[in-house]
């Protein structure tokens, strides 16, 4: 049964997916729209789709344009502008995991547009595809005929960084579909490293397939508005060179659809992106995943809309089936927050294919410092990746591992990142390649042997572990030296500053070591397996001795009267270690419940911030429902509460609900942590990536 949608803001529950609805209105911080990589990726980021202009993850407006006339009478449906035309009220908000769908009526017309970014993690080829699906369906709500004409124009400086860049545009054929195309003057590509930046190389493409009374354009923006607006058909640009624009040119579409009756009238367009190379790795230029067997952009556009309705009927068959699961593994609220991140997790990353056709999947830490493949941002969104595909984080792990073996990779412990997107050339976090200076070594070496561990679990195997063993040994030896009472270093958590004697550091050393051992028994190491079992297990015992603070457990060995989330202990269950004994978390989520604020549990007691994909972490300690649902509903009023109308932050206060930093990064993978504590579900997700891996 499919759900009505309904008023986010009139009404006291609003259907979020599925049959699953809410008992309090759904209002996310940002919606997403357009969601593939760190360069592509729009959203909305007001109550209603008209509130303003759409913008990319770092607040700059990349504008996209919707308007409908009905009977002669011009409305908004998508974006602010232009400003004299009013909106067409919104009706209702519907997101899936892969889908966004608004609804509009008036005039006695109802408008649904469906935003489909099909982002499906069993089917790389498919996920890594720049090209999401824009469907608008119209119908008579009053049982009378009416006229309708809809346009959709994409602004082309998405496709520069700043105003000051020079637009070329131009338009081709394809097969039963007409491409209009944007573009930097310039081309500078994989030029520039950072942080809040846009891509200013390749091309924004509008595709829109033949269809009844189509039409299509590019023009200056108000003059696409006007000519709509006044009902004259848009002018036509006959011209398939490229030829120079102006900043305020867009690519433009116009439906007529004649007379609408109750019978639904759909048309779509695709909106698409070519980058054409990636990612810069190691000083070598990687193209697009998609691209590996030199498929062009134009093939993929024709593929891409060959497979509109298949994709169309996937996509909701698995918004469905994991909706259920979303809400058997953690409750409605918990289903909420997990659907908001989905398209985020995955969005932060670029896969991009090696000179063999091997995928490598590279994060960029947005708003965070713009490093790309950090190892502490793939260590929390890896239970995303080991649910639904093990072999994503493989593609993760991949660039780390050869970077190792370079020889410039000189200390005995794990690197933090790669370099700065979207260049992957080296780290540059800390001392870099140069020292041991503000590193994280405990930190990243718990982290890589970890996600091993977990690999090796849900793959029943350890082969790709063997295949690096000489590094996971020196990392493992580190830990068995320094990870036990960790010195004066910063963790993941560095906005924190740097902390002696960190308790839960030396949680995750010990579980890292616990996992090693495993890998080790796996890979027929009997000796070196039985003997980091021993040692992680005394070091276990060792640490509920040294962190015991009457009801609670210490943030620091040598300061009593603290306290801090151990939510690296998660993995003690998750990889079935038990080491530590269950009465630590039992007493933590029992101390954990007296100390939380209205918008969730501080991360310690130093601050009132916390981090949302820890905070998911810390509720999987729970060994019940109730607590754990006590520890999430606070999580959820902060996405429906929170002033911060940014793509989903995972650092924020827990007092007001606001943004302490950080945004639309990879880490929320992380809240699918409860979905990797329920066996069943990890194998059959898991699974589906196998059988996709084998056709």
């Amino acid at each position: 049964m499919r759900p009505q949608l309904l008023s986010t803001k009139i009404l006291a529950a609003v259907t979020l997916f599925g049959a699953f609805a809410v008992a309090q209105t759904f209002r996310p911080p940002a919606v997403p729209l357009v969601t593939h990589d760190p360069y592509f990726s729009i959203w909305s980021t007001t109550d209603e789709l008209t509130g303003g202009p759409t913008r990319h993850w770092t607040g700059k407006a990349q504008r996209l344009t919707g308007l409908v006339r009905i009977d002669g009478k011009v409305f908004r449906w998508l974006g602010d502008a232009p400003h004299s035309v009013d909106p067409l009220p919104q009706a209702g908000l519907k997101l899936t995991p892969t889908r966004t769908v608004y609804q509009f009526a008036g005039q006695g017309v109802s408008l649904e547009v469906d935003f489909l970014s099909p982002l499906l993690p069993s089917d790389a080829d498919v996920m890594s595809r720049p090209v999401t699906y824009i469907t608008m369906t119209v119908r008579s709500q009053d049982a009378t005929p009416h006229s309708v004409q809809l346009l959709f124009a994409a602004d082309a400086s998405l496709a520069v960084d700043s105003g000051t860049q020079e637009v070329v545009w131009s338009r081709s054929r394809l097969q039963a579909m007409t491409v209009l195309r944007a573009s930097n003057f310039q081309q500078p590509v994989l030029e520039r490293t950072g942080d809040d930046l846009r891509i200013d190389w390749g091309y924004l493409l509008l595709a829109v397939p033949d269809q009844a009374g189509v039409s299509t354009s590019t023009q200056l923006s108000d003059d696409v508005e006007s000519q709509f607006a006044e009902g004259k058909p848009l002018s036509f640009d006959d011209i398939d060179m490229p030829r120079r624009a102006d900043r305020r040119t867009v690519l433009a579409s116009v439906f007529e659809l004649g007379q609408v009756s109750n019978t639904a009238s759909s048309r779509h367009i695709l909106l698409a992106y070519d980058d054409v190379y990636s990612i810069e790795y190691l000083n070598r230029w990687m193209r697009p995943y998609w691209r590996r067997n030199g498929m062009t952009m134009g093939q993929l556009l024709e593929k891409a809309e060959q497979d509109y309705s298949s994709l169309d009927q996937r996509a909701r068959q698995f918004d469905d089936e994991l909706a259920t699961d979303l809400r058997r593994a953690g409750g409605d609220a918990f289903a909420e927050v997990a659907v908001l991140s989905f398209r985020q997790a995955i969005a932060a990353h670029k896969l991009v294919a090696d000179v063999d056709g091997r995928p490598m999947l590279f994060p960029k830490e947005n708003f965070s410092n713009g490093c790309i493949a950090t190892v502490d941002v793939i260590y929390p969104s890896s239970p995303f990746f080991l649910l639904f595909n093990p072999e994503l984080l493989k593609a993760q792990l991949l660039p780390l591992m050869e970077y190792t073996e370079t020889g410039r990779w000189r200390f005995p412990f794990a690197p933090h990142d790669l370099g700065t997107y979207p260049k992957a050339n080296g780290q540059v976090y800390g001392g870099g390649e140069r020292t041991a200076e503000n590193q994280m070594p405990v930190e990243e070496s718990g982290n890589m042997l970890l996600m091993f561990a977990a690999l090796a679990k849900v793959e029943g195997n350890s082969s790709y572990a063997n295949r690096y063993w000489p590094q996971l040994q020196q990392w493992a030896e580190f830990l068995r030296k320094e990870g036990m009472d960790p010195g004066n270093q910063l963790s993941t958590d560095d906005f924190a500053g740097h902390l002696a004697h960190n308790a839960n550091l030396s949680i995750k050393a010990i579980l890292a070591l616990g996992g090693y051992a495993v890998l080790a028994e796996m890979t027929g190491r009997k000796s070196e397996a039985t003997t980091y079992r021993q040692l992680a297990q005394d070091m276990a015992n060792r640490w509920v001795q040294m962190a015991q603070d009457g009801d609670h457990y210490r943030l620091a060995f040598d300061k009593p009267g603290t306290w801090s989330q151990k939510y690296n202990l998660v993995w003690d269950r998750i990889l079935g270690l038990n080491l530590i004994p269950a009465k630590v978390a039992q007493t933590e989520i029992r101390f954990y419940q007296a100390h939380l604020n209205r918008f969730g549990l501080p991360l310690d007691n130093r601050r009132d911030y916390t981090k949302l994909d820890w905070e998911v972490w810390t509720a999987t300690l729970a060994d019940n429902r109730e607590d754990f649902d006590t520890l999430i509903a606070p999580l959820q009023r902060f996405i429906n509460e929170t002033p911060s109308r940014v793509p989903l932050t995972d650092w924020y206060s827990t007092t007001d609900a606001k943004e302490s930093g950080f945004q639309a990064r990879s880490v929320v993978g992380g809240v699918y942590m409860p979905l990797l504590a329920t066996p069943d579900l990890w194998k059959k997700w898991s699974s589906k990536s196998q059988v996709a891996a084998q056709h």
